[in-house]
């Protein structure tokens, strides 16, 4: 099994800056694809960012240029870096991994393996 818990979610106003960051321990089946998903209400989840084990990345279209998604496979630990946030941005966000061989931009259309419970960003004057 594989755990993990993300942090750093908090309320913050249009155009602030915000890292998320996701330990995982358990099993972790030699570095796994990693990724953000966020989910709003009445809204579909959607797939953010997602990096593989060799630090390859990949974004939805709505946050390129604003949020960076990174690892440190040493620590076990996923970053997201995002700036300049928007009020579209508000929802819970969610770190996920896969043990299965598939591209970034895969990952961002799937439904990971394993997930954590959640840290929620909300984005508002």
């Amino acid at each position: 099994q594989v755990q993990l818990v993300e942090s750093g979610g908090a309320s913050v106003q249009p155009g602030g800056s915000l890292r998320l960051s996701c330990a995982a321990s358990g099993s972790t089946f030699g570095h796994p694809i990693m990724g953000w998903f966020r989910q709003a209400p009445g809204k579909e989840r959607e797939g953010v960012a997602a990096t593989d084990s060799d630090g390859s990345t990949s974004y939805a279209d709505s946050v390129k240029g604003r949020f960076t998604i990174s690892r440190d496979n040493a620590k076990n630990t996923l970053y997201l870096q995002m700036n300049s946030l928007k009020p579209e941005d508000t929802a819970m966000y969610y770190c996920a991994a896969d043990p299965r061989r598939m591209s970034t931009v895969q990952t961002l259309g799937a439904s990971p393996s394993y997930w954590g419970q959640g840290t929620q960003v909300t984005v508002s004057s």
